[in-house]
């Protein structure tokens, strides 16, 4: 199973039952043949939109109706711990777990000056579209993570 397909039941069970912790949404995606780590499900949550909300005297999960930039940039501002680079690529650091979800992030402005991302564990490795202009990205990616 791919990641839209696992993204897509999981939205499917988060607006069709009332989720109140994620050991709950892993038992009901593994009944559906889903299997997932925590780490994959809290990335899923960033890039879903996923947030919890009170409602009815209890805590579940909903799919958020905020915009990308209000819901997810105060997550991505916590996850990222460093960024460096050399003569050719910048290295953005992350919390462990937590890249996969950085690197989509990055991905969403369809940044020109990125040629593409690239996410481990915890490091996400940034191609600039030109080595000349690493300098410029950087401060774009800054901005975009930290303001």
């Amino acid at each position: 199973m791919n990641k839209n397909q696992r993204q897509f039941i999981i939205k499917e069970i988060i607006q069709d039952h009332d989720i109140a912790n994620q050991e709950e949404l892993v038992a009901l995606l593994k009944k559906r043949g889903t299997m997932v780590t925590q780490a994959t499900l809290s990335r899923d949550f960033a890039m879903l939109g996923i947030v919890r909300i009170h409602s009815g005297g209890k805590t579940k999960y909903s799919l958020s109706t905020q915009t990308e930039d209000t819901s997810i940039t105060p997550l991505v501002t916590h996850e990222v711990v460093g960024i460096e680079s050399n003569e050719s690529v910048i290295v953005v650091r992350t919390l462990p777990g937590r890249a996969g979800g950085v690197a989509s992030y990055i991905d969403s402005t369809r940044n020109r000056l990125i040629l593409g991302t690239l996410a481990g564990d915890d490091t996400v490795l940034v191609t600039p579209a030109s080595v000349k202009k690493i300098p410029a990205l950087i401060k774009q990616i800054k901005e975009l993570l930290f303001e």
